[in-house]
């Protein structure tokens, strides 16, 4: 009897043993990922200063919700925290102290919202630079100067932290890719289709939906690893089918449905519905030509 005990002891160290090995692996598998360095090439973009460039830059900060993010004064805020586990922050993007406008130049700015790369050379977390990959220089261009044009916020914000649970999560795929991960970073942005009620302009606009609804906008998983639901299809193939034009402008500049649903809190509507209604129309007439597909992110 104190032979077998004997045996399964050793058996049993062992396998914690191996346990333990495995789990540290994964540590700096993790950490190695999170610590990774990027060189990505550079390119040349006219930061202007005219106010009518800055006006538009605003307007795209809305509708490309990045103030939802980095707060309406951009001055940035504690995002996501997940205690034991993860912390990040959305950066001050402003001049002010804790901010990064003091320091960042012209190409950083590029560098962080095209590519998804910080000033340090490592991915940024959470920033969709996918999306803004597919920016026009003429439209970064002015985002960049609506950014730097903004008055000094001082907010001191805590650095991101990955805790070890958080790097070994990292390690086997259950954080969200991210978006340095996302994008082809040899390839120059498409320019820009020229604005106006037209379907490659609904396109353009309708980028930042992809980052929920999937690449097809048919419906993608969404929310904490374990708990994703389908977000709805957009395509007619979904409850779009039976909308008008009217239902959807209703939907952006209310927050509510035809069928008097009110929205999804995570669906950020109050910033597409500062669109201007030909660019609305032109992300509604977009939307009409996807073709009919099945509900995604079933999955």
């Amino acid at each position: 009897m104190k032979k077998t005990l004997k045996w399964i002891g050793i058996v049993l160290g062992g396998l914690l043993g191996l346990l333990a090995l495995a789990l540290g692996v994964l540590y700096f598998m993790g950490n190695a990922k999170i610590n990774q360095q990027f060189d990505v090439p550079m390119e040349a973009i006219s930061i202007p200063k005219d106010a009518q460039s800055i006006r538009r830059g605003e307007h795209l900060a809305t509708i490309y919700i990045c103030i939802r993010c980095h707060t309406a004064n951009l001055g940035g805020e504690l995002y996501f925290e997940v205690p034991g586990m993860v912390s990040i922050s959305t950066p001050n993007l402003t001049s002010g102290a804790g901010g990064m406008g003091s320091s960042f130049t012209d190409a950083d700015w590029v560098r962080a919202i095209r590519h998804g790369v910080g000033q340090d050379g490592r991915a940024l977390f959470i920033m969709p630079s996918n999306i803004f990959s597919n920016l026009s220089a003429e439209d970064l261009g002015a985002l960049i100067a609506y950014v730097k044009s903004r008055p000094a916020v001082d907010n001191v914000l805590p650095e991101r932290r990955v805790e070890p649970l958080g790097k070994i999560m990292m390690a086997v795929g259950m954080f969200p890719p991210l978006a340095v991960d996302k994008i082809d970073h040899s390839s120059p942005p498409p320019p820009a289709p020229e604005p106006g009620v037209t379907v490659e302009y609904g396109k353009y606009l309708a980028i930042t939906c992809t980052e929920c609804h999937g690449p097809e906008l048919n419906g993608a998983p969404f929310g904490p690893p374990g708990q994703e639901v389908p977000t709805p299809n957009l395509t007619r193939g979904g409850e779009l089918s039976a909308w008008s034009e009217a239902d959807f402008f209703l939907a952006m500049r209310s927050g509510m449905t035809p069928e008097g649903t009110v929205l999804d809190s995570e669906m950020p509507w109050m910033y597409f519905g500062q669109m201007t209604d030909n660019e609305l129309k032109a992300v509604w007439m977009y939307l009409q030509a996807l073709p009919a597909l099945e509900q995604g992110g079933n999955g």
